[in-house]
């Protein structure tokens, strides 16, 4: 089955209002801007979608990426293990003014909540939080004499993925630490968009060393040249342009 996309706006053309979407990336390392951009081009034409949950390790630095989709108003809730990064003004004020909801979760459980959403596996325990404001109202068990707190997976709608190749199939690989969260979260979404920097033939990757395999991706899109989010920012860069 070729799961190759014509363009950007077809890739995103299915996200609709109140869905749980995963973004890749840790910071701009694996971010799919160009897709964030499309999802937010989307809206501007037509209003939806909004009243998103996006699951993501941050939120988002400058006015471009994840910060200029939470900017546009489109997010809900924001599930992110790190949101004071770099320069997260957007967040945060859209925070302090009461627009947006965070779930505040541990890098290490974030990424294990998404893997288990993968490989349904629906709670697992783990000592990180006990005893802390994140514990609360979580069942909590002792194993070998130690508490342990249960969480829960974490599954989502879709997934907007950064990958480096990518083949007809929907075969993947990473660039370097660009691999991150993506491949956790290509497993656990009910649908997994991906922008890749190429688009090879099958039989182009290396079936060895493929990391995402096509069974958990359903759409390709190529993007030549990406941009990296921390390059934008230095520039000033705002998504869109008339929101400068």
């Amino acid at each position: 089955m070729d799961k190759t996309l014509p363009d950007l706006a077809t890739a995103v053309a299915g996200i609709d209002d109140g869905m749980t979407v995963m973004i890749g990336g840790f910071g701009g390392s694996g971010a799919p801007i160009e897709l964030v951009h499309a999802l937010i081009d989307r809206f501007l034409a037509t209003g939806h979608p909004k009243d998103l949950t996006v699951v993501n390790n941050n939120a988002g630095n400058g006015h471009v990426g994840l910060a200029a989709l939470i900017e546009a108003g489109m997010v809900r809730k924001l599930i992110c293990s790190f949101p004071r990064s770099a320069d997260p003004v957007v967040f945060t004020e859209a925070y302090r003014a009461g627009a947006i909801e965070l779930e505040l979760v541990p890098q290490g459980t974030l990424a294990e909540r998404i893997r288990a959403g993968g490989a349904g596996i629906p709670a697992f325990y783990t000592p990180t939080s006990f005893g802390t404001d994140l514990a609360q109202g979580k069942p909590v068990e002792e194993f070998e004499g130690r508490p342990y707190v249960q969480e829960r997976w974490l599954k989502a709608d879709v997934a907007l993925v950064k990958a480096h190749l990518g083949d007809r199939l929907g075969n993947l690989t990473y660039r370097m630490a660009g691999r991150n969260f993506n491949p956790l979260m290509c497993m656990a979404a009910a649908q997994t968009i991906v922008q890749v920097s190429h688009i090879v033939e099958p039989g182009g990757i290396d079936p060895e060393a493929v990391v995402t395999p096509g069974i958990f991706v359903q759409g390709v899109v190529e993007v030549a040249s990406p941009a990296q989010e921390e390059d934008l920012n230095r520039a000033g860069a705002v998504y869109p342009e008339a929101a400068a």
